[in-house]
This record gives structure tokens, sequence and C-alpha cells, in this order.
């Protein structure tokens, strides 16, 4: 047992699964394919990891969703008709548990969360269509499960899924973590889940679960503080590994063959061993972050149309062309040559830092 809630919400980890088993008066809103929705009468809410292998309906045990979460309920000793459950491809080892109190009401999130593989911004290109009940396992998600020691009528636990929503987004938007399906930031994976639990049976009733109430707060803090402790465990998703250059760029389809590529075009480079190592200890540089992620910026700025591009590319420049000064570097750089305007953003980036790392002008300063 992982945890038992003053409300008597106990929390089990038990064959690849968090189970949470509910007493009696308990109500809860689920996104699961099974007893999903609002129910009165649920015993039981679980969180499963797939097994790897598993990438469509066909490959579970009993050939559909609905099918497999039975022989999960099952295999649990759960009642598959009373419990509803969460799918994942993140290890139940590597939960975050986050609980908050305020005036006898107690909220406890429980997350798990990988989004390196399936992290995705809404309104990205879709990865299928679904027709038929057909579904396709795709790996990456970040599920949700709250326990409120609270009585919330329906429409409060829908807000209150609203809440958690905008407090696991909030937690990506820190990161910066990347959409794999465009070029923005991920707002959560295309797979996440939620289930939210209430206590009918208290004697306090709270119908707010928006941002201004106590719970609201209580909601968010315990959803995002978790959700950045599951990531972390499961994808070393951190404030520090973000603290790299490459990391930055990734989202923008940049990497180290793109990087070779220009500096290959330099007069004099064909060390390709020795410039990579070189890009890998630069791309740490604090200062260089700092100006990567301030660069970056416009360009999101300018896809949400909150700068026109022209104006955007110019700002960019003049960031760039002050870089040597920020970094340290005692060089005049042929600006002429290296950037240009009606180049993209990104172009005018790598080949300025890529110069810089040829000619042995940025440091591989300590973290700090």
């Amino acid at each position: 047992m992982l945890l038992e809630t003053s409300g008597g919400e106990k929390v089990y980890r038990r064959s690849g699964s968090i189970v949470v088993i509910l007493p009696e008066g308990r109500s809860a809103f689920t996104t699961s394919w099974v007893n999903g929705g609002y129910r009165e009468d649920l015993e039981a809410v679980f969180n499963h990891h797939v097994p790897r292998g598993k990438h469509s309906a066909e490959d579970l045990e009993g050939g559909s969703v609905p099918a497999y979460l039975e022989f999960i309920s099952n295999k649990l000793g759960v009642d598959p008709e009373k419990s509803s459950g969460l799918l994942t491809a993140a290890c139940m080892e590597n939960a975050a548990i986050v609980t908050r109190s305020f005036r006898g009401v107690e909220v406890t999130a429980i997350v798990t969360g990988g989004i390196e593989v399936n992290g995705g911004r809404v309104g990205d290109p879709a990865s299928y269509y679904q027709e038929n009940g057909a579904y396709q396992y795709i790996q990456g998600t970040i599920n949700t499960i709250l326990l409120i020691g609270a009585n919330l009528p329906p429409y409060s636990m829908t807000r209150a899924i609203v809440t958690a929503t905008e407090a696991k987004t909030a937690a990506l938007q820190q990161l910066v973590a990347p959409s794999r399906h465009s070029n923005g930031i991920a707002t959560g994976s295309g797979t996440d889940m939620i289930a939210i639990v209430a206590d009918r049976t208290s004697t306090i009733t709270l119908t707010d679960a928006g941002k201004h109430s106590k719970l609201g707060e209580m909601i968010g803090r315990c959803v995002l503080e978790a959700t950045l402790r599951a990531l972390e465990l499961q994808s070393d998703l951190t404030p520090l590994s973000q603290r790299d250059m490459m990391v930055r760029l990734d989202r923008f389809g940049v990497d180290e063959a793109m990087y070779w590529k220009a500096a290959s075009r330099l007069e004099g480079q064909n060390r390709k061993a020795a410039f990579l190592k070189e890009l890998r200890e630069f791309s740490k540089n604090p200062s260089l972050v700092s100006t990567t992620a301030a660069v970056l910026h416009i360009l999101d700025e300018i896809s949400w149309g909150l700068i026109p591009e022209t104006a955007g590319k110019k700002a960019a420049v003049s960031i760039m062309k002050g870089l040597p000064d920020l970094l340290g570097c005692a060089v005049d750089l042929p600006f002429d040559e290296i950037l240009d305007e009606k180049n993209s953003i990104v172009d005018n980036w790598i080949n300025i830092t890529a110069w810089l790392i040829k000619n042995g002008k940025l440091s591989a300063v300590p973290d700090r």
C-alpha cells in the first residue's frame, strides 16, 4: 500500500498498476473506455502500465481495449462492473503522489507521465482517424487520478477536470516540453486520461473547483507538482535537462547533422568528431541557452501571430549580433557573411553558433 487518505481511499501498487480502492459513497468521473463518465457505484479506479509490444488493440489480451480492461480488473481482484481503468506506457514505479489539505479538505493527485514520444500541442495534425471502434495505441501518456475529500456535485467535478488539465499543461509549459507533431510547445500527450473521485458522504460540499477557489488552488498545486515529478521520474525531463541549446532546438528539427553540415561549409573545418564534441559541451553554456530561449520565443510569437515575421527576424538577427559580447568573445564576426534577414531564424542561429564553435569562441561555462 502506497497511501491511505484521510477519507479512507487506499492506494496500492500491484501487477503493473496503481489501484485505488474506494469506500462506499464515492462519486467518480473518468475518461476510461469502461465505466467512464460520471458514476456513483465504482469501487475502484486504476492506472495500468501496458507492456511494450502492445501497439494496437489487437495486441491486447481480449483483442480490444474494453476487453483488456476487464482482463486487468480481474487480474487486480476488482469487480470489472464497478471499476474504471486508465492505460499508459509509463511505469507505475515512477508514479508521483502529492497531497495538500485545508480546513479538513484533503486533495491527492496521483500522476504517471511520459511525454518524450507522444507529446502534442492541441490542434496538431492528427495521427489517425477513428472509425467503427478502431483504435490505435500510441505510447506516451500523462494519467492523473485526483482524490478529493469533499462532496462535489457533478458539475463541480467536471470543472475540477478543467483545473487539473490546466495544471498539467502549465507543468509542460514550464518545462518547454516539445510537441512531437509540430514545432509547438506540448500541452499534453495525445492519449492523456484522468479520473476524479469525490466523497458524497462528506459534510463539506464544495461547488467551485475553478482557479479562484481554494479547492481549485489545491487541485492546481497538487497536479502541477505531481506532473513535474512524474515526468522527472519517467523521462528525466527536468528544468536542468532543458538547460541545453540542442534540447531547445530539437522541437524545430535541429540536430547535430544540421550543425555539422553548416560547419563543414566553413573554411578549414574538417574535424567532425572534434566539432561535435565541442558542440555538445558548448550547448550547455547558460548564456547560450538563455539567448537560444529568447530567439526561439520570437519564433513562437511569429507563429502565434503576435509579431510580424519581418520584425521578428530583424529582432532575432540583432540578438544574434550581440551574442559574441554576451559570451565574452573578443572577435569581429563577418556578420554580412553569416547572417541574412532573408534566411530563417533557425538557419541564421545555426550559422552564427557553428561559426563561434568552429573558431573556438565559445566556452563551456559551468552551470550557475
